[in-house]
């Protein structure tokens, strides 16, 4: 998981979606972030899918995406015991 964000593409899609009001966006206003072309944006969702950190949904002719809160808590609490999340440093 922390591989795949460590892209720096996928990180700020991660982002994008995780600062989104409606807790979830489409497909195309991700790609509107990014000067690349759709697939390109396509593979790296398709990344976040496999690693977890997204859900998403198809409706009608547009893919909606999510964050899956409970792999980011995962997440977190890894950080957290490796002293790297809240400012821990990783030092005692």
């Amino acid at each position: 998981m922390f591989k795949v964000l460590a892209d720096p593409v996928r990180l700020r899609i991660a982002s994008i979606v995780a600062c989104c009001p409606a807790g979830e966006i489409c497909m195309g206003d991700i790609a509107a972030e990014f000067n690349v072309s759709g697939p390109t944006v396509s593979h790296h969702l398709r990344k976040l899918r496999e690693a977890g950190l997204l859900v998403s949904e198809r409706r009608a002719t547009e893919v909606y995406y999510r964050l899956t809160p409970e792999r980011l808590g995962a997440a977190f609490g890894e950080l957290t015991l490796l002293g790297i999340a809240k400012g821990g440093g990783g030092q005692s």
